[in-house]
């Protein structure tokens, strides 16, 4: 978003979300380290059983949930140092705000990209799985546009933020140092990330998730395939789980941007449009436990393994308990 030319101006661009500093730390910290254990967790149960591995529906999420972790591990600790240093961006230099501004657009846009493919491509594996049945079609169908989108998000904001040809301005006392790189103040630019970077994917999320599920409805019901349906279940819970969260976090700030672009005046929706932003961390912070719910398996798992921890507490403090009531 641009920077105002007037200073007096109140707008989203140089205000700070009402939100007390102190329940920001805590609330974005308490959020975090949760999120970040949920996502090693399920990255650890994919990634070492070379089934889960190998199964083509689950590449999207483990990329999605690779992206996260920038957030988790980059950004978060970049706000509660800001936090800590009394509203401070340390250290106060050009390159602390490029590497904010990478993980926060970047990192986050292409996680909000690869979710719209995956969309789409659940019709695909659902429906039209025999496009995917050989390596060429594994490689066009599936493989090529994930690659495609990985170079994409990385050539295009390392460009505009490292190497376009503008003077970025720094604000250290803001968070993400004002969020406006000077790329966005190119008519072309600014348009092309806010159109194809932010709007259309949110939109193909809602459209092709849903669209997914009303599909397999009626399919189940045209031809009762029970089997068939249990297999197409879990994908096309965990994709409309995950348009859900899109749904409540990504739309209504890209809505009330939208109004700002046709002409709503920068100072209406001001609150609003930094608790959204705001908001928008959640989204990280959610999206792990949304995919979690979809492994069956691994929450067995880890409610086996907290059953038995209990169970070796419990079994060690009978004893203690049993000399003591001799004893006495």
């Amino acid at each position: 978003m641009a920077l105002n030319e007037s200073v007096d101006e109140i707008s989203f661009d140089n205000s700070e979300i009402s939100l007390s500093r102190s329940v920001r730390f805590w609330l974005l910290l308490c959020c975090d380290i949760p999120s970040i254990v949920c996502t090693f967790l399920i990255l650890y149960h994919l990634l070492r059983d070379s089934k889960r591995r190998q199964a083509l529906h689950n590449h999207a999420i483990i990329l999605i949930l690779l992206l996260g972790t920038t957030t988790q591990l980059i950004e978060i600790p970049f706000y509660l140092a800001f936090i800590g240093d009394s509203g401070v961006v340390k250290p106060s230099v050009p390159a602390t705000c490029l590497a904010w501004w990478f993980v926060s657009f970047g990192m986050y846009n292409g996680g909000t990209i690869l979710m719209a493919w995956a969309s789409i491509e659940r019709h695909i594996l659902v429906f039209n799985s025999i496009w995917v049945h050989t390596n060429r079609g594994r490689f066009f169908v599936h493989y090529f546009p994930l690659i495609f989108i990985l170079l994409y998000i990385g050539i295009y904001y390392i460009y505009v933020l490292f190497f376009f040809p503008c003077e970025n301005e720094y604000d250290y006392t803001l968070p993400i140092c004002n969020a406006s790189p000077c790329y966005q103040d190119n008519q072309f630019l600014g348009m092309w990330d806010f159109i194809v970077n932010n709007i259309a994917p949110s939109l193909l999320i809602a459209l092709a998730s849903w669209g997914l599920v009303l599909r397999v409805i009626r399919q189940k019901r045209r031809l009762n395939q029970q089997t068939q349906w249990r297999r197409q279940r879990k994908m096309t819970i965990q994709l409309a789980s995950l348009s859900a969260l899109n749904i409540i976090f990504n739309i209504p700030l890209n809505i009330l941007s939208l109004a700002h672009l046709c002409g709503l005046p920068d100072d209406y929706g001001v609150d609003a449009e930094q608790y959204f932003y705001f908001s928008c961390y959640f989204l990280i912070f959610l999206f792990p436990f949304v995919c979690l719910i979809s492994y069956s398996d691994l929450i067995c798992r880890i409610k086996s393994i907290v059953t038995c921890r209990k169970n070796r507490q419990n079994a060690a403090v009978v004893p203690s308990v049993w000399i003591t009531n001799r004893h006495t």
